[in-house]
């Protein structure tokens, strides 16, 4: 496949996962962004600014891993999130960022890392293969230094492994695969999980036993 074939692939593949994800209301206004490898230099992206539900073969450009451009448009503001996780593991074919209501609510509320275990939805993530499994997520401070936050990204990774998923606080989700179907999947499976999370946390609060109640 010659890497004109492996980009026009690439743009089918993130036009219809924009379409999907804009769906279950992951990726509200013009949030979000989805790259695809192209080859050991090249990916293809999203352009930013662009609607993630009507997205057109014009809204996807390519970039080199240095996350400049390579074709005159202008790559999404956080391109070198993407590029540090190509860089970073060659395994990795696809990366997806969603902007859910959920996965900002539960970033803003925890420090430090998520983390969710007892759940048969995690078998939906590479490697898993129990519930009985516990799953890390990271929360890093949101930064408008893209460069400063990828590092910190980059040195979390060095002591913890790439592991499936981080949060940005007060901002979303970042999931990445070998290719688009398994990004896809890790994606809505951590959505889900985010989403769980939440909402057990949510009962524990407004169903916390009184002290009359306790003492029985």
């Amino acid at each position: 496949m010659t890497i004109s074939d492996s980009y026009e692939q690439a743009a089918a593949e993130l036009i219809r996962v924009g379409r999907r994800l804009w769906q279950q209301g992951f990726c509200p206004a013009t949030s979000s962004n989805f790259s695809r490898r192209l080859d050991a230099g090249q990916c293809a992206i999203t352009v930013s600014g662009r609607d993630k539900g009507l997205l057109q073969h014009t809204d996807i450009m390519r970039i080199d891993m240095n996350g400049l451009s390579l074709d005159g448009q202008t790559p999404s503001a956080e391109t070198l999130l993407h590029t540090q996780l190509y860089r970073r593991d060659t395994s990795i074919g696809a990366v997806l960022h969603t902007h859910s209501v959920k996965a900002a609510l539960v970033s803003m509320h925890v420090t430090g890392s998520v983390m969710i275990e007892g759940l048969e939805l995690l078998k939906a993530l590479k490697g898993i293969k129990t519930h009985q499994s516990t799953l890390e997520i990271p929360v890093f401070d949101n930064t408008q230094d893209i460069v400063a936050l990828a590092q910190d990204v980059d040195r979390w990774m060095t002591q913890h492994g790439t592991g499936h998923a981080y949060l940005i606080k007060g901002h979303g989700l970042y999931s990445w695969g070998a290719n688009i179907s398994e990004a896809l999947r890790h994606i809505e499976a951590l959505e889900y999980l985010l989403d769980y999370y939440w909402h057990q946390n949510e009962l524990r609060l407004n169903f916390l036993p009184t002290n009359t109640e306790r003492r029985g």
